[in-house]
């Protein structure tokens, strides 16, 4: 359905098209689940992405690797969906050392002719220098990534989402994030990535009123 338009201000009442209502516009911010449970609208499509709502999004995750490999993935998702970038996460881990840093920091151009000949992961060169050049600059990183990440978790939670347009793609702590990142070298880190990695690893909990995983 077309999106009414804003009447004029000298149109007159009876001729103004009254906006549809919110209802046909915005799509459920719930799915019920086989199981009679209720997650966030975008977790019931596919059965990774089941698993990975119901036991990792939204969790805190710590860790220097660990949360290198989040930001790896949240890079190479660019573009695709998640849900390639879940079903592939087996292949990336295995082409990737497991994602430890110091391990990926030490590729060579060896490594990045194999990467390009890897029909099971993404095979986008920028990504993948991107990948190699942030694990050298994350080698390099003291305390660490952990501490420099979790270092822009809101201070204040803010109120549980309701509805899908509750739901920002970056935020002041996003944009500071995704900044100071580019400062020390990183690369493919915008502030929406950076939004989508604190979703992902419970720096914000952003699971819409109703889920079950939303406990509070």
């Amino acid at each position: 359905m077309p999106a009414a338009r804003p009447p004029r201000p000298d149109e007159p009442a009876t001729a103004r098209v009254a906006p549809p209502p919110a209802s046909t516009e915005t799509p459920p911010a719930l799915r019920l689940g086989a199981d009679k449970r209720a997650r966030c609208w975008w977790a019931g499509s596919a059965p990774e992405y089941i698993k990975y709502h119901d036991l990792e999004w939204g969790s805190a995750l710590h860790g220097d690797d660990s949360l290198f490999e989040r930001l790896c993935l949240e890079a190479f998702q660019s573009g695709l969906s998640w849900l390639t970038i879940l079903r592939k996460r087996p292949a990336f881990r295995e082409a990737f050392a497991g994602f430890v840093i110091d391990r990926v920091a030490d590729f060579d151009d060896n490594d990045v002719q194999r990467l390009l000949s890897d029909p099971t992961i993404v095979r986008n060169r920028a990504k993948i220098d991107a990948v190699i050049h942030n694990a050298k600059v994350a080698a390099d990183l003291h305390p660490g990534l952990n501490d420099l990440l979790w270092s822009f978790r809101p201070q204040r939670p803010r109120p549980r989402p309701v509805s899908l347009a509750d739901l920002p793609a970056i935020t002041a702590e996003s944009t500071a994030m995704a900044k100071e990142l580019k400062r020390r070298g990183f690369k493919f880190v915008g502030p929406t990535t950076a939004y989508a990695l604190m979703q992902a690893t419970g720096m914000v909990d952003d699971h819409v009123v109703g889920c079950w995983r939303a406990t509070d």
